[in-house]
């Protein structure tokens, strides 16, 4: 089954008048030519940041980018981040060339009530990933309390995520606090009938997420790469399709069971000789020609998804039903998208290709709630522990 937080306190249960908070945050955003190419996770911290600056809060922001290892790498700076921060929130943030120098320490000192500064890249240190306890120790004592609104690196048990809870009050920023909410709401008390739809290309990366959400949902739908592994579990030659051969097993024994009746997999599938979109046509799930790969679901399995999503009153998605990036290959994940924004349930949409999509077909307006964090959100749906939360107090 699914961990359940208790209460943690948030922002708001603390008085941050005049102290110095150390802020993760997660901009782990993409930098084309040096600028911020995508700043919807920049946006997602905007309330937490906003209300720190209104309660007279010093702000010391933290955040990785991409994955240093440990060493200083120029293209993994956060300084673009500097400049379209300052332009959101219409006011200069400092940057400060690394996270624990003499320097860095003498801008702290000087930080008065309101002022912003962003830290470089903590993953610019080999403590961070390590979760160092003397790293941990040393960020935490820059400032008075911790907030972490970085739901997004809620999985990972670094320094900056979790050991800098044991030095500090550590609570939830507001990004934090409605993750938590929005995916404990429909883990614990959906209303039914609850659906999820999960896609993507390995079931490997989702087997303890379908194992978990088939306890819980009504209809558990599977898209994309990972129901040919599936289908090629009930005997059907998926040809040229990606078929992870090492969980055919597995999925054979989990269709034996009784849960697997909520189980609803493809019925017929878009097939190409490849992703170019050559020779592309709709055949049943049973019947694909030599040579061919399996690469979208098809109108049957659109109108049997759809169905069940339309009945749905508690909608969890994550990972497209196709390679929705062509054209020829997106037809179910767009189509079902579209069911989902119209139904009147409450849906989550998690995963980054899952998101893109609800941007794309501009929907996300539509969407009750999306989330911040694919390999977090994932880690929740499969009822894990995330040292993140886990390590912020208890109201």
């Amino acid at each position: 089954m699914s961990v359940d937080y208790p209460n943690k306190k948030t922002v708001q249960d603390i008085n941050v008048d005049g102290k110095k908070v150390f802020l993760r945050v997660d901009f782990n955003v993409p930098i084309i030519d040096g600028k911020v190419s995508d700043n919807e996770r920049i946006i997602a911290a905007l309330p937490t940041i906003h209300y720190l600056m209104l309660h007279n809060a010093k702000i010391i922001i933290a955040s990785h980018l991409g994955r240093p290892k440990g060493e200083r790498n120029p293209k993994y700076s956060l300084r673009p981040v500097v400049k379209e921060l300052s332009e959101l929130l219409n006011k200069p943030v400092i940057f400060t060339e690394d996270c624990l120098s003499p320097e860095t320490q003498k801008t702290v000192d000087n930080l008065v009530d309101g002022d912003i500064m962003l830290l470089e890249n903590i993953r610019y240190y080999p403590g961070e990933e390590a979760n160092d306890d003397s790293f941990a120790r040393a960020l935490a004592s820059l400032a008075d309390i911790y907030v972490n609104d970085a739901f997004g690196t809620a999985h990972r048990a670094h320094a900056s995520t979790a050991g800098i809870a044991k030095y500090l009050p550590a609570v939830a920023g507001f990004l934090m606090e409605k993750e938590v909410k929005c995916l404990s709401a429909a883990l614990h008390n959906p209303a039914h009938p609850f659906v999820s739809i999960i896609g993507g290309a390995k079931v490997s990366d989702k087997i303890q997420v379908i194992e978990n959400l088939l306890n819980i949902v009504d209809k558990l739908l599977i898209g994309g790469g990972m129901a040919n592994t599936f289908l090629a579990a009930q005997g059907y030659n998926m040809q040229n399709s990606l078929v992870e051969q090492e969980r055919v097993e597995w999925a054979k024994q989990l269709l034996a069971t009784k849960i697997a009746n909520n189980l609803l997999l493809p019925v017929d599938v878009i097939v190409a000789k490849d992703i170019d979109a050559s020779d592309v046509i709709e055949v049943d799930a049973d019947k694909l020609p030599e040579g061919y790969m399996a690469l979208d679901v098809g109108s049957k399995t659109r109108q049997l998804f759809g169905a069940a999503i339309a009945d749905a009153k508690t909608i969890i998605w994550n990972g497209p039903l196709g390679l929705f990036e062509k054209e020829a290959f997106a037809k179910g994940t767009f189509e079902l998208l579209k069911v989902v924004a119209d139904s009147d349930a409450f849906s989550i949409v998690g995963g980054g290709d899952s998101v893109a999509a609800v941007n794309q077909a501009g929907l996300a307006s539509e969407i009750s709630h999306m989330s911040t964090g694919g390999g977090a959100s994932l880690d929740f749906l499969a009822g894990k522990v995330l040292p993140g939360i886990a390590v912020l107090n208890d109201k």
